[in-house]
């Protein structure tokens, strides 16, 4: 099965943007991406897609509003940053879904959340709700407040969590890759890229993983525990380069390369 076939068959898709994806080359948030993937996941939905977003970029957006704090390390200034762009970066969600006519409903996670049985119902029933009415929910790890012991640690995961979590049909993660390669192609030219994984154990014998990009928390290492958390709940995982224009378009049609890692 291709990608263009999968993406036709999932009614339940969650996708999740990263931060390299949302970052301008300054490091200021990618507005005019915003609006572009607004539009082709309003496109989705009129063929009757449910879809669920995994945002990150709080801390992009942070910068973004108040840049003096670019260069400080501290934890709190760190998570201040977050708060101040989460706000920043669910204001320009909304202001892009808007323009087709979609709203947009936040929910910020925790690695506590999905252990304890209370609120995993309610952050399900609450996910289901908002799909149902047709609202666009948007997640993120709540980085204001996350310590270590309570950490997700990177979307990646927290994308494949929530997918679970929605017994959904489909995970699509978008990167600054095309997808898995045999070596880094930014550093090897001969790396070649992977079209199709059945066996991550086996993958991962064969590819170097590399380092963290450089405006995210994740690498390549945490898209596939990602893929691994997916395909062991039988949700088929594609992992995209979501700078491509229309990237979720062309995916769909079948014009753009990914790796997919199938069930």
């Amino acid at each position: 099965m291709n990608i263009a076939d999968v993406i036709a068959d999932a009614r339940k898709i969650v996708i999740k943007i990263g931060s390299n994806t949302l970052a301008k080359a300054d490091g200021t948030i990618n507005t005019a991406f915003m609006d572009e993937f607004a539009f082709q996941c309003a496109d989705l939905t009129a063929k009757s897609k449910q879809l669920v977003l995994v945002s990150s970029g709080a801390q992009v957006a942070g910068m973004s509003t108040l840049n003096r704090w670019t260069r400080k390390k501290d934890i709190h200034y760190r998570q201040a940053l977050c708060a101040i762009g989460q706000v920043e970066l669910m204001h320009q969600w909304r202001t892009a879904f808007f323009k087709h006519g979609l709203h947009i409903g936040q929910l910020l996670f925790t690695k506590e959340d999905f252990t304890d049985s209370y609120r995993t119902l309610n952050m399900r029933n609450t996910l289901f709700t908002l799909v149902d009415e047709g609202v666009v929910p948007v997640i993120n790890e709540n980085d204001s407040i996350c310590v270590e012991e309570i950490r997700i640690g990177d979307n990646d995961n927290l994308s494949a969590l929530t997918a679970e979590l929605w017994a959904a049909d489909l995970l699509i993660l978008f990167s600054d890759i095309d997808g898995v390669y045999t070596a880094n192609p930014k550093e090897n030219p001969n790396a070649q890229l992977i079209k199709t994984v059945t066996d991550i154990n086996d993958l991962k014998k064969h590819i170097s993983i590399g380092n963290t990009n450089a405006f995210g928390t994740g690498g390549m290492e945490t898209k596939l525990q990602a893929a691994e958390k997916a395909t062991r709940c039988g949700i088929p995982m594609i992992l995209a380069n979501g700078a491509r224009p229309r990237i979720l378009e062309k995916l769909a049609s079948g014009d753009a390369e990914a790796t997919l890692f199938c069930v």
